[in-house]
């Protein structure tokens, strides 16, 4: 059937024209291709966007290929491929101003990284690693260095869900397995096959240009320019952020994920991909923020989670919207994803905006993606 937008495109629209967003892009995706794209304000048709934890998922992909090949397993220890890994401890905590480290329990495996079981965490949703990066002076994330991810554990290894650098750490073992940088080995076997021809880790000029500025949420609602170093250049492909592209590009990722891998990945392996790896262990009740301006604390969801390898689930049919199984994530910029293979439907929604989980904007994503049900969900083909 044909795709009306006209509700998409008005609640877009009216995210500009209200101050939601500066920029505000949305595409919804089918098994054969797109579906409908509409983007507003300073966003446009060939827009740039900063996919920051959308790369997570992508990263994964190459990685599954590598286990398809038998040339990573999943429960390999991280340490036989990466030694460095195996160095890291556990911050315990602080007697005074000194961390308190210990030895991990146990070594984690290449599955824990694509789950967020490994122990690695993040300094903007935790406290400990926020005070000990104050207290080493040790570069975060945001500096763009390789060695910003070789922090402390927060927790054992397979005892918590933690959000953090386990990706990061994941696209060094691809890097390791394949001899390659992760943007080489990501256009080799993800971004060429599917044809993201817009997607990289080092956007050229003309790219630079078509970059969407990121604003910031004030206090009184209104928004101002981040005060985001843009003029930093990695030294490294971050598989935990590092990414760039168009909307389209992302589309092109999750069409591939629609049809079991179909251009990338085994049907058997996809599929294995969207089930619960973490078993018992919980999502956490609320991601506490420690930057309020990189983030907000993010509300646990009132229905059954899980996470897969490189997606967290949702276990639930939700009425007029998402199917059981369906794997989603965002990116801290306020861009968001969402893969429901059961109805054969995704969508995508990207704006470049902080902190991250603005109600405002998460507001309408739910919208989005109530309307792309209402009209197209249930009527496509069970997959």
């Amino acid at each position: 059937m044909a795709f009306d937008g006209s509700a998409i495109r008005a609640l877009l629209d009216a995210a500009v024209a209200d101050g939601t967003a500066h920029g505000i892009a949305a595409l919804v995706v089918g098994r054969d291709g797109a579906l409908f794209h509409h983007a507003a304000g300073e966003a446009g048709e060939r827009t740039m966007f900063r996919n920051a934890s959308m790369t997570k998922a992508v990263a994964t992909t190459a990685a599954l290929q590598l286990v398809e090949q038998g040339r990573l397993r999943l429960d390999d220890p991280v340490a036989s491929i990466l030694p460095e890994f195996g160095r890291l401890q556990v911050l315990e905590g602080f007697d005074g101003d000194a961390p308190i480290l210990r030895a991990p329990a146990s070594q984690a495996t290449v599955r824990q990284l694509m789950t967020h079981t490994s122990g690695c965490g993040y300094f903007f949703t935790n406290e400990k690693l926020l005070r000990w990066h104050a207290l080493t002076g040790a570069p975060t994330v945001l500096s763009g260095r390789k060695c910003s991810i070789v922090t402390p554990l927060v927790n054992d290894p397979g005892t918590a869900w933690e959000y953090g650098v386990s990706t990061d750490w994941l696209g060094l073992v691809v890097e390791q397995v394949t001899g390659q940088t992760l943007g080489q080995a990501l256009r080799e076997r993800v971004y060429g096959p599917l044809r993201m021809d817009e997607s990289g880790f080092a956007p050229n000029e003309e790219q630079g240009a078509r970059m969407l500025r990121v604003m910031q949420r004030q206090a009184d609602g209104g928004l101002a320019p981040a005060a985001l170093d843009d003029t930093v250049t990695p030294d490294w492909d971050s598989g935990g952020g590092g990414s760039c592209g168009t909307i389209q590009d992302y589309g092109r990722f999750v069409q591939a994920w629609l049809n079991d891998g179909a251009g990338v990945l085994q049907p058997a392996t996809a599929q294995l991909a969207l089930q619960n790896h973490i078993g018992a262990i919980q999502l956490p009740a609320v991601m506490k923020s420690a930057v309020p301006e990189l983030s907000n604390d993010v509300p646990g969801l009132p229905f059954p989670q899980g996470w897969g390898l490189g997606f967290h689930l949702t276990q639930a049919d939700l009425p007029g919207m998402r199917s059981h199984g369906t794997g989603d994530w965002a990116g801290v910029f306020n861009s968001y994803y969402w893969i429901d293979r059961r109805k054969g439907i995704g969508g995508v929604l990207m704006t470049q905006l902080l902190p991250f989980f603005d109600l405002r904007v998460v507001q309408t994503l739910v919208g989005f993606e109530a309307a792309v049900y209402q009209q197209v969900g249930a009527a496509l083909p069970a997959g």
